[in-house]
């Protein structure tokens, strides 16, 4: 039995230090714009069953209780947390933040293969053609493509998500665009790229697009951020956790030892 206890502890040190790892990328981007925490989901794993439960005793009626020890855990998914972070007033016209569902879609280079990727990430740009792009490292292009004119003195966004701005010599707002944004049935079965991308899977369904404001799209909010929705509070709580965790399982790994050292102790007589 010691040893089934070494493999359990062990197994429970290796899912805790998935959660560690979690735990670290979530306080590692706290400043990050648009990003969404992830916890970490755990259970445990297969059981050696030495004695079933309702088993007939001598008397012919069955035993209340069997004989089940389990092997450890394992860390049996990542989760994403899609609820809404803190808002940034930046006043600046070319940060958006969503104010409910959706997501933003870019044009980006993923695996050697141009895709459409998607973000809450809303610090976006002019680029030198005039096109509107993520402020990413790699400067992902929104889809539709949204092109503002060199001339252009003001650039205002409604609430709908309709692109207007104002030209030199000119006192009305012309439409030069409309954004448009995604959601999905199961966003947190997206996959996380970086650069504040994500990709759709299997698990989160096919994108479903439309203007904001309608087809329970959120709506535009200009001149303000999403920023990163992690708790330091909550996160630092889950790191102490994690780690006093993870020294009692290192403690039953010397238990374990110990008693196996006894039992080879007593061979020798």
């Amino acid at each position: 039995m010691a040893i089934t206890a070494l493999y359990s502890a062990a197994s429970g040190m290796r899912a805790l230090d998935e959660k560690l790892n979690v735990v670290a990328n979530n306080l590692a981007n706290i400043n990050t714009t648009g990003f969404k925490k992830s916890r970490v989901n755990f259970e445990d794993l297969l059981y050696q069953v030495q004695r079933e439960p309702g088993v007939p005793n001598a008397n012919d009626e069955p035993i209340p209780l069997g004989v089940v020890v389990g092997t450890g855990a394992q860390v049996s998914s990542t989760q994403l947390n899609f609820e809404l972070g803190t808002v940034d007033p930046t006043g600046r016209p070319l940060d958006w933040q969503i104010e409910g569902r959706g997501f933003f879609q870019v044009n980006t280079i993923y695996n050697g293969s141009e895709i459409t990727a998607y973000t809450r990430a809303g610090s976006f740009a002019i680029n030198a053609v005039g096109n509107i792009v993520m402020t990413n490292s790699d400067g992902s292009t929104l889809e539709p493509p949204i092109a503002i004119p060199e001339d252009a003195t003001l650039v205002a966004v409604g609430r709908n998500g309709e692109v207007r701005v104002q030209q030199e010599g000119s006192n009305t707002l012309n439409v030069v665009g409309q954004i448009e944004l995604a959601r999905f049935v199961n966003p947190e079965g997206l996959k996380q790229i970086g650069q504040n991308l994500y990709v759709e899977t299997d698990a989160s369904g096919a994108a479903v697009t439309g203007t904001p404001q309608t087809d329970g799209m959120g709506a535009i909010s200009q001149g303000n951020l999403e920023m990163s929705n992690v708790d330091p509070v909550r996160e630092l709580i889950d790191l102490i956790t994690a780690q006093r965790a993870f020294e009692l399982n290192s403690q039953s790994i010397q238990s374990a030892d110990e008693t196996l050292q006894i039992v080879s102790n007593l061979r020798r007589f």
